[in-house]
């Protein structure tokens, strides 16, 4: 089998466990993968080269992409990438629906999605108050004003 093709494949192979782990650590290697497997379709350049290259673009990538990665995502370290429901929390939302203290149904606005609200804190929440998204209950949102 070919250097390039075992280098790609070893990207492929390290992106997809990316998916299964968190941090961006595999993601970086797989990126020094393929960097090494660009540079074995050059004529001339031997496993050493493609060695060298893959631990000098896997240590730039964990150096820049890595952070930057980590900052677009918002995470802290040791902290997972939130999906689904609970990457609502924090998120600040519009009341489009009034929100009752004692029904404590109405209607929440969250990056273009429309959810059912209630008042975290049983007050009134009129339309166009901006809220923060403090919990999510099946479908509801439990949110408090803005400060």
């Amino acid at each position: 089998m070919e250097d390039w093709l075992i280098w790609f494949l070893a990207a492929i192979a390290l992106m997809v466990a990316e998916m299964f782990t968190a941090g961006f650590w595999l993601a970086c290697l797989s990126v020094g993968a393929l960097a090494a497997g660009i540079t074995a379709l050059i004529p001339g350049l031997g496993a050493a080269t493609q060695g060298i290259i893959f631990a000098v673009s896997s240590l730039l990538s964990m150096a820049g992409l890595r952070p930057r990665l980590m900052h677009y995502f918002q995470l802290g370290p040791g902290e997972r990438v939130r999906t689904g429901v609970d990457a609502l929390l924090g998120k600040t939302g519009i009341v489009t629906e009034r929100i009752e203290p004692r029904s404590g149904k109405g209607r929440v606005k969250v990056d273009g999605e429309d959810w059912r609200g209630e008042s975290a804190d049983a007050t009134v929440i009129e339309p166009g108050t901006p809220v923060t998204i403090i919990q999510v209950d099946g479908t509801t949102l439990m949110v408090e004003k803005e400060l």
